[in-house]
């Protein structure tokens, strides 16, 4: 092992428990062992998820959040001792590996309640209300600290808890975890004084308006989460280990309004020097362990960074709080290793909190300790399969049902919660596959397929791997994405896949082969509009095989356009957005960590974005576009096209499909999609053969 990682292998306590290493799994929606969304119910299925990674060497794992009060059926945990009991097994087993378990255990979201449309629409119908209370009982769900809108639909109002119903909470606290002591539990977090939760909201200024004992003074705002650890503690002992997730900082300068790296602002929220005060605070109330973030709902890519957050981007709060408690400080947030041990040297941090990147790679310890981190299939923050929660104009906060089933698994690794389906074995009759294109569904099939011992040949017409993804990675702020093109280059090398470089296959009848694998990706829409020919084409911009000027206009506020207008602004161009539709990013499972992240990006760097706006005309110099306004015209030095992909699938039909079962679409040509649906549909394929 490199000297310098040696650190995160050292032992830590807290309280009186010893934690073998500084790696702590941190919690993540669909990872949790008791699922409290309906009535409290053991989750048999992540049993081999938690193993897999306790064989692997994680020091502590944190599950999912368990509601103290289901949302469907408002039933409380602590009456379903029986289903706590049934996590024992898995508890004793994780055990002999080495590894402990904190329960998190939380009074859920207040006025961050995910509000959907379909929930709205029971909501604003009284007939429908009443006959949905048994299963939403939107007086008991719609609650916070004071009168407040909804972060998600800001038309729906939640009402001020009563003191009754805190003390109600803070009693299902202690017995909650009690339950989790007696099924073999090492300890408890308490959620959360982060991220924007119900207990954060009675911490900060901006939701809280209270008068009574709960409100107003710092003493007050923090009196429900000082309750809630000494009613565990009086109900536990005082030597059972109780953790608090705790947002530092909330980076939120109002409603619905983050604040992005190196903003100037004012903080609504908590600032720094409140973030210290209450770590200390929360120490002597009795806290063993903070668990350090920042962020609330309204700056939520704080507490889930997207691929534009800075690395590292939490610990320069939390190495602040270290220096005035005495308690294990953990940090969490796109935590890279060498600087989480540098900083745990130093004695600036106690603990490695890591989330998706162990939903990646579950072996990502293990590699660390071997000194083979060019072997770690990066996360790259994409949130396409573990938090596919999307938000634009018109919807709240909403989730695909395809999507709801699969919620906490990952895009990159379709093995995650999986591992029984994709394990590997061998083949009893290996076959002949071609694959045409090396992007990354052919990259993957041909990898899977290799491994359980198929013969596999792969044809590219360029000199190159990983295809379109080339230019997805080429901004700056990718390099996650750039680290993934490197690991599918070191398995190509690893395992020898045969490709043929610089050869274009016209006519799958000249390919011998007993299956075929049509994998040739997708290709840009094209706009008929009089002068387009002036256009550079999105990926012509991110190959850099186009120049482009000064004041560039991006026509498309996709995903693709909004991160290029944001590169352009990071290089000191200016750009500027066109859109058709009454929104950006509106995009079906696209993490509304990523595009309010996105949103904020592109407000702090004053991109103009016309939306409900066409391109109707490109000058040598200037374009004229139709917004709801009227027309306009601007000088422009270049136009980026990012108007959308369709499939490149000229070199088979649909009669050629049903005719021959051994020829198969995958990724883009099939369907274009996003890497989730491009690597997990790879799999489906490979084990299918």
């Amino acid at each position: 092992m490199n000297s310098k990682y040696e650190p995160l292998f050292s032992p830590m306590k807290i309280n009186n428990l010893e934690i073998k290493n500084r790696f702590i799994l941190e919690p993540m929606e669909g990872t949790n062992i008791i699922d409290g969304m309906g009535p409290a119910k053991y989750n048999e299925k992540v049993h081999d998820y938690y193993i897999e990674r306790a064989k692997n060497g994680i020091g502590l794992m944190i599950p999912g959040m368990i509601l103290l009060k289901s949302m469907i059926g408002n039933k409380w945990a602590y009456k379903k001792e029986k289903e706590f009991l049934k996590a024992k097994p898995l508890i004793d087993e994780i055990h002999e590996y080495g590894s402990k378990v904190f329960f998190q255990i939380g009074c859920g979201w207040g006025r961050a309640f995910t509000m959907q449309s379909t929930m709205k629409k029971i909501l604003d119908s009284k007939v429908l209300k009443v006959l949905a209370k048994p299963l939403f009982n939107f007086d008991d769900l719609l609650v916070a600290p004071s009168y407040l809108p909804n972060r998600w639909m800001p038309e729906v109002m939640h009402r001020e808890i009563t003191k009754e119903e805190i003390k109600e909470f803070v009693d299902a606290y202690a017995k909650t975890a009690k339950l989790c002591k007696d099924a073999g539990v090492d300890g408890v977090e308490v959620h959360a004084v982060h991220e924007g939760y119900l207990l954060d909201q009675f911490t900060t200024k901006y939701t809280n308006k209270r008068t009574d004992e709960y409100g107003g003074s710092f003493e007050n705002r923090y009196r429900f989460a000082v309750e809630v650890v000494q009613a565990i503690k009086k109900e536990c002992g005082k030597d059972y280990p109780v953790s608090l997730r705790f947002s530092v900082t909330s980076k939120t300068k109002g409603f619905e309004e983050g604040a992005v790296p190196n903003e100037e602002y004012v903080e609504v929220g908590r600032d720094l020097e409140e973030g210290i005060k209450a770590a200390k605070y929360l120490q002597d109330a009795g806290y063993d362990m903070l668990n350090a973030d920042n962020g609330t709902y309204d700056a939520w890519y704080w507490s889930h960074p997207p691929v534009y957050m800075p690395l590292n981007c939490n610990l320069k709060e939390a190495e602040k709080i270290k220096e005035v408690v005495d308690i294990p400080v953990v940090c969490a947030g796109r935590m890279q290793p060498d600087v989480a041990a540098e900083a745990i040297k130093e004695g600036k941090l106690d603990g490695m909190g890591v989330a998706r990147q162990f939903l990646t790679d579950s072996e990502y310890i293990i590699k660390i300790k071997e000194d083979r981190l060019e072997d770690v299939l990066p996360c790259i923050a994409c949130h396409n399969a573990c938090l596919p929660t999307y938000h634009y104009k018109g919807v709240g906060c909403e989730m695909e049902m395809s999507a709801l089933a699969t919620q906490g698994h990952c895009a990159l690794n379709p093995r995650t919660f999986n591992e029984k389906k994709y394990q590997i074995k061998k083949v009893e009759n290996p076959k002949n596959i071609a694959i045409i294109g090396a992007g990354i569904a052919g990259l993957t099939a041909a990898i899977e397929l290799l491994k359980r011992g198929h013969n596999v040949v792969v044809y590219e017409k360029s000199n190159e791997l990983c295809g379109v993804f080339q230019a997805a990675a080429a901004p700056s702020f990718k390099e996650k994405d750039k680290q993934l093109i490197e690991w599918y280059k070191r398995q190509v090398k690893l395992l020898n896949i045969d490709i043929k470089f610089n050869t274009k296959i016209d006519d799958l009848s000249t390919i011998k082969a007993d299956e075929i694998i049509v994998a040739t990706g997708a290709k840009p829409r094209d706009l008929k509009i009089n002068g387009i020919e002036r256009k550079v084409e999105a990926i012509e911009y991110l190959r850099g095989y186009k120049e482009v000027g000064k004041d560039v206009a991006i026509i498309g506020g996709g995903l693709t356009g909004c991160e290029i207008a944001y590169d352009l602004a990071l290089k000191g161009k200016r750009p500027m957005i066109i859109e058709v539709a009454d929104d950006i990013l509106k995009t079906k499972g696209l993490c509304m960590a990523n595009s309010s992240c996105l949103r904020d990006l592109l407000k702090y760097y004053n991109v103009p974005i016309y939306l409900n706006s066409t391109l109707t005309e490109m000058n040598s110099n200037s374009i004229v576009i139709t917004t709801p306004d009227g027309k306009k015209e601007f000088k422009i030095d270049s136009v980026i096209t990012s108007c959308g992909y369709i499939p490149d699938n000229s070199l088979i039909s649909e009669e050629m499909l049903k005719e021959n079962s051994n020829i198969h679409l995958l990724g883009d040509a099939k369907s274009v999609g996003n890497l989730k649906t491009v690597i997990w549909g790879a799999y489906e394929l490979a084990f299918s053969i």
